[in-house]
């Protein structure tokens, strides 16, 4: 896909955000909306999509696909981490609001967006990518990013961390990909029924959170310098880090999934702990935000740029 169609695809996803910010605007999606389809896309969804696309045949380089992406998630997960501790203690914000600031950093939008713009570029080969790449992040984010909130690594419910939907859905999803076993045919119309509504749903609840930010906290967003720094290192310092990889016998799709995913905006999930526990839910709530439209231009030059790169090697 060339950068042109990159865009368009870009600019479709963003107006079906858009039916999400005009639909909780206009109160036709009311309150409870974004822990709805949260709960929707989480539990439903999201985990028929994983399983729907990780029944393939078996391959000696599907193994190796996986162990590419498993490195570059590994890689990346703990550049990302010390970036996040670098720039929060340089920050000076001390407590809550330090801990936001961190996860804001750290943890990208992986689930939502993530796997709507891999689908776009790849169609379920793209989510099946996404899904391997993501199987080292979802385990940080609900164990490394509790315990930020929680600063007690033995209130960490372990219990949660292993058998979240994700985390189920992936490893019988992972257990399918690499036996014989396979769904019966209506099993897998199903999955691929349920799982394909992921993208649509997974852009209007963006569009309806973006929604939930009040006009009056817009200038604190614009006149914040904390958070358009953390903004750059997720948005641009963070997916770069990838790009060495270049240099190494690498496929380009797999190079691209990884460097555009971990791009991705803050996540919402860091608005979701921040309230949980007591977090600082307006700065959570303004970095997903601003991170949020930014990726709008920073995703194409990713994509530009790694293209460049590649094709120069």
């Amino acid at each position: 896909m060339d950068l042109g169609n990159f865009v368009q695809e870009m600019i479709v996803l963003y107006l079906i955000g858009l039916a999400g910010f005009f639909g909780r605007k206009k109160g036709i999606l009311g309150k409870e909306t974004n822990q709805v389809l949260t709960q929707l896309i989480l539990y439903i969804t999201l985990p028929s999509l994983i399983l729907y696309t990780l029944d393939i045949p078996f391959s000696i380089t599907a193994i190796e696909e996986f162990v590419w992406l498993a490195a570059m998630s590994i890689y990346i997960i703990v550049i990302a981490s010390l970036i996040g501790i670098m720039m929060r203690r340089k920050s000076g914000l001390q407590g809550n609001k330090g801990v936001v600031y961190e996860s804001l950093i750290i943890f990208g939008n992986q689930g939502f967006i993530g796997y709507a713009v891999s689908y776009m570029l790849f169609q379920e080969q793209g989510v099946i990518y996404l899904t391997m790449f993501n199987v080292c992040y979802l385990i940080h984010i609900w164990a490394y990013g509790i315990y930020l909130f929680t600063r007690n690594a033995q209130g960490i419910p372990w219990r949660k961390i292993w058998f979240n939907p994700g985390i189920v859905s992936t490893l019988i999803g992972f257990i399918i990909f690499i036996t014989p076993l396979t769904w019966p045919v209506f099993i897998a119309s199903g999955f691929e029924s349920i799982g394909k509504t992921t993208i649509p749903l997974s852009m209007i609840v963006i569009g309806s959170l973006v929604a939930n930010v009040k006009v009056k906290d817009l200038p604190q967003l614009l006149k914040n310098r904390l958070l358009w720094k953390a903004a750059f290192a997720r948005l641009i310092l963070i997916p770069i880090c990838l790009l060495p990889f270049i240099a190494l016998p690498i496929p380009f799709t797999l190079l691209v999934i990884a460097v555009l995913v971990t791009g991705m905006p803050a996540a919402p999930t860091t608005s979701l702990y921040a309230q949980k526990f007591g977090g600082d839910t307006l700065s959570a709530s303004l970095g997903t935000l601003l991170t949020t439209i930014l990726c709008i231009g920073s995703l194409p030059l990713l994509y530009a740029l790694s293209q460049f790169l590649y094709e120069l090697k």
